[in-house]
C-alpha cells in the first residue's frame, strides 16, 4: 500500500482545526475524538469554542496517525508509546543532567520544565524543541524515502 505524502507545516503559530486536518490526513471529526484519548493534545481554544493548534500538537497528530494508520498500533498501544517516549526523554534529560557538573545551568532547551513537585508534564516535555527537531527529522526521513521510492519507481 502507497503512503500519501503530507504537506510541510507552514511556519505558523496557531492552526485551525480545518487546517490540521488537511496537514495530517485526519478528519476533524477525528482530532476532536483523539484530544479525548490523548492527554497531550490539547488545543487552545478560543471563541465559540473554536481550536487553535500550536506546531508541536500537529507534530504530535502526526506521530499518533503514524502510530495508528501506519504502524498498526491499537488506540491503548499508541498511548502507551507515546508514554514511553515521554518516559525516555526523561532518562536522557536526566542522565545528561547528572553528567553537568554545575547544576545551576538551566535545561537543554533553556526553559525551566520542573513543576512544583519536581517532575515535567507529558505537555511540557512533548512541547520542548528537541521533541519537536526529533519528530520533524522522523517525518522529514520518512517523507524522502518515500520520495526515493517514488523517484526509483518513475526511472
Amino acid at each position: 500500500m502507497e503512503k500519501s505524502l503530507l504537506p510541510s507545516i507552514p511556519a505558523k503559530r496557531y492552526f485551525t482545526i480545518g487546517e490540521v486536518s488537511d496537514l495530517c490526513g485526519v478528519k476533524p471529526h477525528v482530532l476532536r475524538y483523539w484530544e479525548q484519548e490523548f492527554t497531550q493534545l490539547r488545543p487552545m481554544k478560543r471563541r465559540g469554542n473554536r481550536r487553535y493548534y500550536q506546531h508541536h500538537e500537529v507534530l504530535m497528530i502526526r506521530r499518533i496517525r503514524d502510530l495508528l494508520y501506519d504502524q498498526g498500533f491499537t488506540i491503548s498501544g499508541a498511548r502507551n508509546k507515546l508514554q514511553e517516549l515521554v518516559q525516555s526523554e526523561r532518562e536522557r534529560r536526566r542522565l545528561a543532567s547528572d553528567s553537568v557538573d554545575d547544576t545551576s545551568l538551566p535545561d537543554e532547551d533553556g526553559l525551566d520544565l520542573e513543576t512544583v513537585d519536581g517532575e515535567v508534564s507529558d505537555e511540557q516535555e512533548l512541547a520542548s524543541p528537541f521533541h519537536v527537531d526529533d519528530q520533524a527529522m522522523h517525518i522529514l526521513r520518512k517523507e524522502l524515502l518515500q520520495i526515493r521510492e517514488l523517484l526509483s519507481e518513475t526511472v
